[in-house]
């Protein structure tokens, strides 16, 4: 049961980690009907711009407390990846738009080409080790362990979530957001400017990566610059199994396959007689992906929709 439960806790931190980054394919989505196959690369350089920050303000002889340093990496890397968001949107996607849909869904996949060429050019194709600056104290749980960090990736994931799910909600911006969503059309004769809220889209869910970013690097210790690959297919598997579009179904499907990786990496071994280790735990986020979109391809929490004639 101890194990059970520590695979449970690693499954919660990691899948609070894809919500995060699902958040953000699926608020494109569901404005634009676009996959930003360019948002796992947002997620690499938001760790990795981090960790450049933090050596450049300790080179400099700024010495603050371990999670302050840290927080003022975040906030130098926050700004540089929305600029970058803001940039892809206006001059990758923009005049897209009215294109068939293959051409913009090639043009994400080639702008995560791109960023990831140009991280390999700035820092090379090395990893690089997260700095040791947040608390590690492991806690009791039930025979389980669970540090101080993951306890704070957690909460900060939810904070995050609930802030941008009220935002949606509560603010004009969220307002207008779900306007576009439903019928762009519609939405401009009534004022909204259409251009503004497709960027600030991108804007935002570049911040989230970057967050989500420092969270990967500092839960595994490293980043590199071909990391944002894998995480972000995981991210969109999310997205997917909860039903990209559907913020509350990003946030679910992503803590949902954090849970079915973490446990089935677990018990992987035990199952097949040592033929398969924890290192093949990849598979189960593509099965989960395989599963439904051939029984659901709407997702958990998603709408059917017809297709318009």
């Amino acid at each position: 049961m101890d194990i059970f439960i520590q695979q449970l806790i690693n499954g919660l931190v990691v899948g609070s980690i894809y919500a995060l980054i699902a958040l953000g394919y699926t608020m494109v989505y569901g404005i634009l009907q676009l996959i930003n196959f360019a948002h796992g690369e947002i997620v690499m350089m938001g760790a990795m711009i981090t960790i450049s920050a933090i050596s450049l303000l300790s080179g400099s002889g700024i010495n603050l407390p371990g999670p302050l340093m840290v927080i003022a990496g975040l906030m130098i890397a926050i700004p540089i990846t929305m600029l970058l968001g803001f940039t892809i949107e206006r001059v990758a996607y923009r005049p897209l738009r009215k294109a068939p849909r293959l051409a913009p869904l090639i043009t994400a996949i080639g702008i995560s080409i791109v960023l990831q060429q140009v991280a390999v050019l700035i820092w090379k194709n090395n990893p690089r080790s997260f700095p040791d600056l947040l608390p590690h104290e492991p806690h009791n749980v039930f025979g389980a362990i669970i540090t101080d960090l993951q306890i704070v990736i957690i909460v900060l994931a939810i904070l995050v979530m609930g802030g941008l799910l009220i935002m949606v909600e509560k603010t004009k911006l969220g307002r207008a957001m779900r306007a576009v969503s439903m019928n762009q059309p519609v939405a401009s004769l009534m004022g909204v400017n259409i251009n503004y809220v497709i960027s600030m889209t991108f804007v935002i869910g570049s911040g989230l990566g970057a967050v989500a970013g420092v969270m990967v690097g500092a839960n595994y210790g490293l980043a590199y610059p071909t990391m944002g690959f894998m995480i972000g297919l995981k991210a969109f598997t999310a997205a997917v199994l909860g039903g990209i579009g559907n913020l509350a179904g990003a946030v679910a499907g992503g803590i949902l396959l954090g849970i079915i990786e973490s446990v089935g990496a677990g018990y992987l071994g035990p199952l097949t007689g040592g033929v398969l280790g924890s290192h093949y735990q990849d598979i189960f986020a593509f099965m989960v992906l395989i599963l439904v979109l051939v029984f659901r391809p709407s997702g958990l929490l998603g709408e059917r929709v017809a297709e318009r004639a």
